[in-house]
C-alpha cells in the first residue's frame, strides 16, 4: 500500500494566512513562514500556498511570500492562486517553489498545463479543481469559486492527466471549511478515472475524516488547513491515528 501525505494548506490573502467556509468569510490565522515552519517541524509532508487574491499586486506579495516560507521548509512547496502564464509560473518556481497549482488559467487555456510539464516536469504541475455537487453530479469552477466553468470534474480531471498533470488538487466546495468530513465520493470518483495522486481538500474536522478519505475515497494525501490553523489537532497525532488503523503515513 501506497504511504498517504498530510499536506498542510496555507490561504493567503495580504500577506496573511487566513480561512473561511466555502470560500467566504476569511478570518486571519497567522504568519505564512510562521505556520508553514510549525508544520515542518510537526512532520507535514508537504506544504501549499494557495494565494486567493489576483491582482497585480498580490502576485508581488506572493512572491516575496513564497520566498519566506520556502526559506523555512526542507520539503515539497506547492504554490496556487493567480498563476496565469509560463511567465507567472517562472516566477514562483524562481522564488522557490517546487510545484505550481493552476486552476482558472488551466481551464482557460488547457494547453498550459501541457507547457508548464514540458518544461519544468509533470510531477511540477498540480490542477486544481474546485467542484460543487450538482443534479448532474459535479460542476467545477474557477476565479477562486465565482464562477461555473461548465465543465464536469470527472471529465475534466481526466483531460488534465492526459494534457501532463503529475497531481490534482480536488476541493468540495461544499465541504471547504465546514469541518464535516471530506466528500469521498468526489475523491474516489476521481481517483478511479485517472493514474495520477490526487489530493482531497475540503471539510477535514477530525482525524477520522483522514482515514475515511485514504479509504472509502481512496486518496493519496489529504490537505488540512483550520484543523491544524487553530490548534485543533496537531500532525504528530493525526499520523499516530492513522497508523492506528493502519494507515501508512511517512
Amino acid at each position: 500500500m501506497l504511504t498517504r501525505r498530510i499536506i498542510a494548506c496555507l490561504d493567503v490573502r495580504d500577506g496573511a494566512v487566513v480561512k473561511g467556509v466555502q470560500f467566504e468569510d476569511l478570518r486571519k490565522a497567522g504568519d505564512p513562514a510562521e505556520l508553514a515552519r510549525r508544520y515542518y517541524d510537526e512532520g507535514a509532508d508537504e506544504i501549499v500556498i494557495l494565494d486567493v487574491t489576483a491582482t497585480v499586486e498580490a502576485r508581488l506579495a506572493k512572491a516575496r511570500t513564497v520566498a519566506a516560507v520556502a526559506g523555512q521548509i526542507f520539503i515539497p512547496l506547492a504554490v496556487g492562486g493567480g498563476i496565469g502564464s509560463m511567465d507567472d509560473a517562472a516566477a514562483v518556481f524562481d522564488a522557490g517553489a517546487d510545484k505550481v497549482s493552476i486552476n482558472t488559467a488551466a481551464l482557460a487555456d488547457h494547453s498550459l498545463i501541457t507547457r508548464i510539464a514540458s518544461r519544468y516536469g509533470n510531477q511540477a504541475v498540480v490542477v486544481a479543481i474546485d467542484a460543487k455537487r450538482s443534479s448532474a453530479g459535479f460542476d467545477v469552477y474557477a476565479r477562486s469559486g465565482r464562477s461555473r466553468a461548465h465543465a464536469d470534474a470527472i471529465a475534466w480531471a481526466r483531460e488534465a492527466a492526459d494534457r501532463g498533470a503529475g497531481e490534482l488538487l480536488v476541493t468540495s466546495m461544499d465541504r471547504d471549511g465546514t469541518r464535516s468530513g471530506f466528500d469521498c465520493d468526489l475523491t474516489a470518483a476521481i481517483a478511479d478515472a485517472v493514474e495520477i495522486p490526487v489530493i482531497a481538500s475540503g471539510g477535514a474536522g477530525s482525524p477520522e475524516h483522514f482515514a475515511e478519505v485514504f479509504a472509502e475515497g481512496r486518496a493519496d494525501a489529504a490537505l488540512a488547513a483550520s484543523i491544524l490553523h487553530f490548534a485543533d489537532f496537531a500532525i504528530p497525532d493525526l499520523k499516530a491515528y492513522l497508523r492506528s488503523r493502519r494507515i501508512p503515513v511517512r
